[in-house]
């Protein structure tokens, strides 16, 4: 085997079509050793060798004769010093962090940890045992792929409707997706599941995690895995199971071509990614790459003892990006996603984790600003998840510019007016124009937000309706795991019901959260499944269920029917009406003075204070002015119909007078009625008052043609309110 020096960048392994250069980063080492194996099955490698090099603290060869294809592990040779934070053992094949590819997952045996486990002195012990036959593999790869005319859609955020799926469960059970595709990244690229986005009218597909992961020990004994994948061994690689073709080569040829086939159909690839830990786990967990290779740089230890890892997510590790070479790491990670396999954006997991150094949150952290000065990265989709565990670690409003959140406070909100709370409605208006008090006076947008009612973690949108406590026992931890806070409703009976006003109810209440995501300013997002009433029976912690409580069930009822197409509708509602999707935030103050929208009582006039302040008050009136004060691309102004959105999470019926400005303009339309589920437009009559009935909202528009009087939005509109004897039973 010939062996040249080779270069220390670009770090992994790298073909330039006549070789392949090898790279290590490790402060620690004394020497590392290139283990190659004869096939993915072989128990131990045929050939050992150490890389000749070491530069920058790279240990680096490049070998001539190595080509694509080849799987390899490497070795090495340093201190074993767990109190010290030095975790060395060269009898632990360890895995490449900086592997393209996967040539062979793991398998679970004790000699994949660096001590004995079992032994006296714990993670203190030193193992001697090999763990060549059980570890994960790296291979080398040609990651040449023939893009031909692909580009990016590039959404803009105004315009950005985002849907959260699992590759797996989103095709598993989808009828029209040949079998052998189904839960596979060629599954979501076929022709059904292209239909099915674009007639829901979703602009962006955020793909649950992708990246190399390794089911935890437990769960492997337990007969489960880790459905969800957060996880990460591989920050590089594609985990091998989403592929339809057992090549890892042609695997991720699959994903460029799904990449490629989304953008094709104008829809961006958003990839959740997860930087804030390891599968290594903490001083218990096995040694399967970056603890072997350099623990103490790679990974936050406790100052006061070296042998413990701090932790900020509850999942054992956390790593050290305030070294110069782990920050590289991430960063050459969300590169390589971006200009190799041509992704459009990353939602990162616990994002609060990767602003903290030495313990504490700083917005101002090397990998914030690192990332705000990159020429790729700056320009792609950043979503912070902005918060994790540790002290201080709820974020909600407080990234930099260029970041948007998961907006946990629209959540919360939104879910606690519609089960009827009180003192809601203050920051139910808030939340739907924006969110400003959270992202305007650091120079974001309302895009800044990333509304949702549901999303992976937690219920269903139809189990938010169904149950009111969490039912998590298919897990294993009797109950104990997932949030006991859920702010669900389970409209008075809990589970499934055959009582026909009860399912009324449920499906009026999934139409009112939805409809409200879909009318508010921000960028919304639906979690997959939720247009189909899918049901994972009360489960609000699914990462463990690789079954039908995650696999999205494509066998709809007429009710399930029904409220797809009123989904599908919302949304065709929201991407045609520019009202709904601004760049700035509203003018003035809430309280009045507004340029462009108007907040109202069910008299028709403006909202008082203490209208503001009461914990009365469940109804809300909107009017948004259809000249939204902004210009396209090209310099066009952009108008769309003025729109009125009534909502009323009393459990009564409310006549909601119509202001006196809309008298004046003929032309009214009702778009929607989440009552009935009505999508049908219908000619209203504006000196009428509207009867808003028991839990509902309506939206209606009036088609620009002319200026409506705004002056008129004073109080001289009639006050009386009518509240009706329709009442609704279960109220919470």
């Amino acid at each position: 085997m010939r062996i040249w020096p080779g270069q220390p960048y670009p770090l992994g392994a790298t073909w330039d079509g006549s070789g392949v250069n090898f790279a290590l980063f490790s402060e620690v080492a004394e020497r590392v050793e290139l283990c190659l194996f004869d096939d993915s099955a072989a128990p131990v490698e045929s050939a050992r060798y150490r890389l000749p090099e070491k530069t920058y603290r790279v240990f680096h060869g490049y070998f001539p004769d190595i080509k694509p294809g080849t799987v390899y592990g490497f070795r090495v040779h340093g201190p074993y010093d767990p109190s010290a934070g030095h975790r060395c053992n060269p009898h632990k094949l360890v895995f490449d962090p900086y592997a393209r590819a996967v040539g062979r997952t793991l398998q679970w045996d004790d000699s994949l940890f660096g001590y004995t486990p079992g032994a006296g002195g714990g993670d203190l012990s030193y193992d001697t045992r090999d763990s060549a036959a059980f570890a994960p593999l790296a291979q080398v790869v040609d990651s040449a792929f023939t893009w031909g005319d692909d580009c990016p859609p590039r959404t803009p955020w105004e315009q950005t409707i985002i849907y959260e799926i699992h590759i797996k469960g989103f095709t598993r059970r989808m009828p029209g997706v040949p079998e052998r595709l189904r839960g596979t990244y060629a599954g979501l690229a076929s022709e059904v599941s292209i239909r099915h986005l674009r007639q829901l009218g979703i602009t962006a597909v955020e793909l649950l995690p992708v990246h190399f992961h390794v089911d935890e020990r437990f769960l492997v004994e337990q007969g489960r895995d880790n459905y969800w994948g957060y996880n990460t061994l591989g920050f590089f690689a594609l985990d091998p199971r989403y592929a339809s073709v057992h090549d890892a080569e042609l695997a991720m040829h699959e994903f460029k071509s799904m990449v490629r086939t989304l953008h094709a159909a104008g829809i961006e690839v958003i990839l959740d990614v997860v930087y804030n830990h390891t599968a290594e786990g903490n001083q218990w967990g096995p040694t399967l790459s970056l603890r072997g290779i350099d623990n103490r740089s790679y990974y936050q230890l406790a100052q006061d003892n070296l042998r413990y890892y701090l932790d900020y997510t509850g999942c054992g590790n956390t790593p050290r990006l305030q070294h110069p070479r782990v920050l590289q790491l991430i960063m050459d990670s969300l590169r390589y996603w971006v200009t190799e396999m041509h992704v459009d954006g990353f939602r990162f997991d616990l994002a609060a984790t990767l602003a903290r150094q030495t313990g504490n949150i700083d917005l101002m952290s090397g990998f914030l600003n690192v990332i705000h000065q990159d020429p790729i990265l700056s320009q792609v989709k950043l979503i912070a998840e902005p918060w994790d565990v540790g002290e201080n670690g709820y974020q909600v409003g407080q990234f930099p510019v260029i970041w948007t959140e998961w907006n946990g406070r629209y959540r919360d909100c939104v879910r606690r007016f519609w089960k009827g709370d009180g003192s809601t409605v203050g920051e139910l208006a808030t939340r739907m124009s924006g969110s400003a008090d959270l992202y305007e006076d650091d120079g974001r947008r309302p895009s800044a937000s990333v509304n949702f009612i549901t999303c992976h973690d937690g219920f269903t949108l139809r189990d938010l309706v169904l149950y009111h406590q969490k039912h998590n026992e298919a897990n294993g931890e009797d109950n104990r795991d997932g949030s006991n806070v859920n702010d669900s409703w389970n409209c008075g009976v809990e589970g499934p019901s055959t009582d026909p006003a009860t399912e009324a109810l449920r499906r009026r209440q999934m139409r009112n959260l939805l409809a409200t995501l879909l009318v508010s300013q921000g960028v919304p997002m639906l979690r997959g499944g939720d247009e189909l009433s899918h049901t994972s029976r009360g489960n609000n912690n699914c990462y463990c269920q690789d079954n039908e409580l995650s696999w999205l069930d494509w066998n709809l009822g007429e009710g399930d029917r029904e409220f797809l197409e009123f989904v599908r509708r919302l949304i065709e509602i929201r991407r045609t009406q520019p009202a709904l999707c601004r760049r700035n935030f509203f003018q003035g103050s809430i309280l009045g003075g507004l340029r462009d929208v108007y907040w109202l009582d069910p008299s028709g006039t403006q909202m008082s204070v203490d209208a503001w302040n009461s914990n009365q008050l469940r109804t809300l009136g909107i009017l948004l002015l259809g000249d939204c004060r902004q210009t396209g691309q090209t310099g066009e102004s952009i108008v769309g119909d003025h729109l009125l959105i009534l909502l009323n999470a009393h459990d009564h019926g409310i006549d909601f007078q119509m202001p006196p400005s809309i008298h004046e303009v003929p032309g009214l339309e009702r778009l929607f009625d989440t009552y009935d589920g009505n999508i049908q437009r219908q000619a209203f009559d504006p000196h009428q008052p509207y009867h808003l009935r028991p839990r509902s909202m309506a939206l209606f528009r009036k088609q620009l043609a002319g200026a409506i009087p705004w002056n008129r939005l004073g109080t001289d509109a009639e006050t009386s309110v009518r509240v009706t004897a329709e009442s609704q039973s279960g109220k919470p």
